[in-house]
């Protein structure tokens, strides 16, 4: 099943998230206007918060930082993120599909 706001491409998962900087704890929040809301603590400064957002993601999928690739939207807060070969699939996500 495909939702507005993930997709899967092959082996890939494709999120379409909007972010939430300086938030106070890292968090999935849910589906906001077709787009996964993820709240984290990291300022949005000098690539902090996709860094940080990489890595958080990584951690729910189970998967290294490196599987973990910004696809578009690097200085946005609406971004397309591809998660290649999630070894785990979070709450979060088993939930809306």
């Amino acid at each position: 099943m495909t939702a507005a706001w993930h997709e899967w491409q092959g082996e890939t998962l494709v999120l379409n998230v909007r972010v939430q900087p300086r938030a106070s704890r890292d968090e999935v929040v849910g589906v906001r206007g077709g787009r996964l809301k993820i709240r984290i603590t990291a300022p949005p400064v000098d690539g902090a918060a996709n860094a940080h957002l990489a890595r958080f993601l990584a951690g729910e999928f189970g998967i290294a930082r490196s599987r973990v690739e910004i696809v578009a939207g690097q200085a946005a807060r609406e971004k397309r993120i591809a998660i290649h070969g999630p070894r785990s699939r979070p709450g979060w996500l088993q939930d809306s599909t």
